[in-house]
């Protein structure tokens, strides 16, 4: 039912222990993930040459930049990484996502500690881990986040519905086929919907000129955008409510003044996503409402994967990724 995607992911977290001190990451989510993609781990301190367990090493701003120092002998790997980055990500063939470390002067996406000197010194600013950057600056359009911050549930549900999409079209476009796309953005729809409704209205638009070649590079190009920032409150309700259109007809008004007021009491951060998404579903369970039961929307992704905090959590104005 669902797509298999491909992601690589930082091999201290479940696979090997190649930490600094010889220890391996434990995390339950990544455990469970695994069961449901297919994983490149990558640990890019052991991929320049360093052994483990090994002298730590660290972020340092200096007059042309942000250097990667191993603070003991005084070696800066910068340009070594650098180049060990580049080498590895042109072997990635159609990834779909990154999980990187938490923190990691290579791998972490955000606000790695930069320190003023190699030595003993104050952290004077935040950045992403040399390896890291180089994934943002090449796959920025993927989902991309930390092993940490993945504990959070509603930064989990944003990741994973974006994971599933983008493996879902790239295993589509392997078809080479107009129609399978139709297939894609048909069951798709109101999952963009939430992302980004006027892009997805466009890519509707494209998919009506029927040529795969000409309209491929403007909706990939909309569908990254789309994605590149995550659903808000208001856009779920719009779907929500717009999905209770197609039961008009065979619900009663107290059915219909029901769940509008589940909807108001979801809106304003009074109970969370999951209650009218399941009243949704039973709905759905109940009709076979054609369109809605295909709709990735209602089963973003495996249930395995999903978080009780994600499903409890209210709306609120917390942007968890204005640092990412």
């Amino acid at each position: 039912m669902y797509p298999r995607p491909r992601v690589v992911i930082s091999k201290c977290i479940e696979f090997e222990p190649v930490r600094y001190n010889g220890q391996m990451i434990r995390n339950d989510f990544v455990k469970q993930l695994l069961n449901h993609v297919e994983a490149f781990p990558v640990c890019p301190e052991t991929g320049i040459g360093l052994g483990v367990p090994r002298d730590t090493l660290r972020l340092v701003k200096k007059d042309d930049g942000v250097h990667l120092i191993q603070p003991k002998t005084g070696n800066d790997y910068t340009e070594t990484m650098t180049k060990f980055s580049d080498r590895f990500l042109d072997t990635l063939d159609d990834v779909d996502g990154f999980i990187l470390r938490t923190g990691s002067p290579s791998s972490g996406l955000t606000r790695v500690k930069v320190y003023a000197e190699a030595g003993r010194s104050p952290v004077v600013g935040r950045s992403s881990g040399i390896f890291a950057s180089r994934v943002k600056e090449r796959f920025g359009h993927l989902a991309l986040d930390e092993d940490m911050r993945l504990n959070n549930g509603v930064i989990k549900d944003h990741y994973l519905r974006k994971l599933f999409i983008l493996a879902d079209y790239r295993e589509t476009l392997t078809e080479n086929s107009i129609e399978k796309l139709k297939d894609f953005h048909l069951r798709n729809e109101l999952q963009l919907n939430i992302y980004n409704i006027q892009n997805q209205i466009e890519m509707a638009q494209l998919l009506m000129k029927d040529n795969l070649e000409q309209i491929l590079p403007e909706y990939k190009e909309y569908l990254y955008d789309s994605l590149s920032k995550a659903p808000d409150c208001l856009s779920y309700a719009k779907t929500l409510e717009k999905s209770l259109e197609y039961f008009e007809t065979t619900l009663n008004m107290d059915e219909i003044d029901f769940f509008i007021h589940q909807l108001e009491l979801y809106r304003d951060g009074v109970i969370p996503l999951i209650v009218p998404v399941d009243i949704i579903r039973s709905w759905i369970a109940r009709t076979g409402q054609e369109y809605l039961s295909q709709q990735t929307f209602y089963n973003p992704y495996p249930e395995e994967l999903m978080d009780l905090d994600a499903v409890t959590a209210v709306c609120g104005d917390r942007d968890y990724w204005k640092n990412m």
